[in-house]
């Protein structure tokens, strides 16, 4: 992700959060646009040490990553001590770190997206049986180099098809100088799908958009990506929705139906959102944001959220939430078919959100890049 003071790079720790987003402004919101009373709070129910990312684990734990390179397990009774440490193989240094975690579909395969000490993108795997990683199992699935120290993305899920995705940014530095997001033949300033069951280390899925491309990277799903700290699936629709933090301007939130064939071009770095970026032309099959935002407010920096599917705040069912990192408020999203119905925020803000992790069961958890793990709970009047 981007990380930012109001004007310039931020620097050491909080370098590696500052890319998520506020909307104060959208150029395709609707004037009257119905706003959703939804009212929230936060619990804290744990604090973690600059914790980056999370993923529901088995029996109903949610598993946190730490960006120094530890995992721990969030249960009822807290957070636990680390079940992985790998803060001798990865540095925090610029955006780099522990960047991701994600659980197959199963549960019985657990992966981590970290840089290590070259700053180079690594996937690995590892078993887990009754709940537990077995780290003599762990091998590394895919690496990418990274020509900068930031926008290294790092984001990991499984889709509904079972198959892993991965995030990253177009390798750094501003501007996208290398041009990799509009480049096929890297794998920079992509979202990726493999088959990491599939194959030795991994296979490509043979329904993948540019397998018959002599040209393009195979892995390749969705191209034309600055920065995507923060994507995920709507856990009801298998719709997939991408927090991509702009350059200076403009920040968006993409979107692509469940059965999307892939291939779709986000348009960075010709455009910025909707906005051509320093005289670029919009390419023919620019797929444009679904939302988009300036920072004429608070925000600089988009994290994306969820879709909400749980159950203690039926209002917000089928709302996206998400954030940014300089703001902070939690923000709605409500869509229909990919189009924008209504936008609002749930009246709290989580201080500099670094990541949302959804739980088991639909419910949502906010990192805080203070330490603090909320978890979004309706609002008690009184």
């Amino acid at each position: 992700m981007k990380f930012r003071t109001r004007s310039s790079a931020i620097i050491g720790t909080l370098c590696l959060f500052t890319s998520l987003a506020l909307a104060t402004a959208s150029a395709d919101e609707p004037a009257d646009a119905p706003v959703s009373q939804v009212s929230a709070s936060l619990t804290e129910v744990a604090r973690a040490q600059a914790p980056s990312a999370g993923a529901a684990g088995p029996d109903e734990t949610v598993w946190i990553a730490e960006r120094s390179g530890t995992v721990r397990i969030l249960d009822d009774s807290g957070l636990g001590e680390p079940v992985l440490d790998i803060s001798d193989e990865t540095t925090t240094d610029g955006e780099r770190g522990l960047l991701g975690i994600a659980f197959d579909t199963t549960l019985t395969h657990f992966y981590i997206s970290y840089t290590d000490l070259e700053g180079t993108s690594t996937i690995d795997e590892f078993a887990v049986e009754d709940g537990q990683l077995q780290p003599e199992t762990r091998r590394t699935v895919l690496t990418q180099t990274q020509p900068y120290a930031n926008h290294n993305g790092g984001d990991i899920k499984f889709g509904p098809d079972g198959y892993l995705y991965i995030a990253f940014g177009d390798g750094g530095s501003g501007g996208d100088p290398h041009g990799n997001g509009q480049k096929l033949d890297t794998l920079l300033g992509k979202l990726l799908r493999i088959d990491p069951s599939g194959g030795e280390p991994y296979a490509v899925p043979a329904d993948n958009p540019f397998v018959d491309d002599a040209n393009a990277k195979d892995e390749i799903w969705a191209y034309g990506l600055r920065n995507p700290w923060r994507f995920s699936f709507d856990a009801g629709t298998g719709d997939l929705l991408i927090g991509d933090v702009g350059q200076s301007d403009w920040e968006e939130i993409d979107w692509a139906p469940a059965d999307s064939e892939g291939g779709e071009n986000y348009g960075w770095a010709s455009m910025e959102g909707t906005h051509p970026f320093r005289g670029g032309t919009e390419p023919a099959n620019h797929v444009p944001p679904v939302y988009e935002y300036d920072r004429t407010g608070l925000g600089c920096s988009v994290t994306g959220g969820f879709v909400y599917r749980g159950d203690t705040l039926p209002d917000l069912r089928g709302s996206y939430v998400f954030s940014d990192y300089c703001d902070g408020t939690l923000r709605t999203l409500q869509l229909e078919n990919g189009e924008v119905t209504g936008v609002s925020d749930l009246g709290v803000s989580g201080g500099e959100v670094v990541s949302f992790v959804e739980g088991g069961d639909g419910e949502l958890y906010v990192l805080g890049s203070n330490g603090v793990v909320s978890r979004v709970d309706p609002r008690v009047n009184g």
